[in-house]
């Protein structure tokens, strides 16, 4: 008779679902999570931010969107129009040219 308790009792601890992981873990903690800041980037240009888009980026060796909203703190859109305009007067040329990233690079004299 108590080898039957034993194997019922066997059965009973297989059934019920165990920590496979040994020893019992403190709950994790939901820690805080680090905010990043809002960047303050520029939607309108003003004159010392236009004098060095066109005096600085046609010296840059990569100029991308991204390149002018980083070095300039230009918004997205405005990045996209002042490198839109820098291509119509000549001062940088396409190297690769993506529906979500065009690169541009210098222009020089050949």
């Amino acid at each position: 008779m108590e080898k039957c308790d034993k194997a019922a009792a066997k059965k009973e601890a297989a059934a019920k679902p165990s920590n496979s992981s040994g020893g019992k873990k403190a709950k994790k903690k939901w820690s805080a999570k680090k905010v990043k800041d809002k960047a303050n980037n520029m939607v309108i240009l003003d004159k010392p931010t236009y004098d060095r888009l066109f005096k600085e980026v046609p010296t840059y060796k990569l100029i991308s969107q991204s390149v002018l909203v980083d070095r300039l703190k230009l918004n997205g859109s405005l990045a996209r129009i002042a490198i839109r305009e820098l291509e119509a007067q000549g001062l940088i040329k396409p190297v690769s040219r993506h529906h979500a990233q065009i690169i541009y690079t210098r222009a020089t004299a050949e």
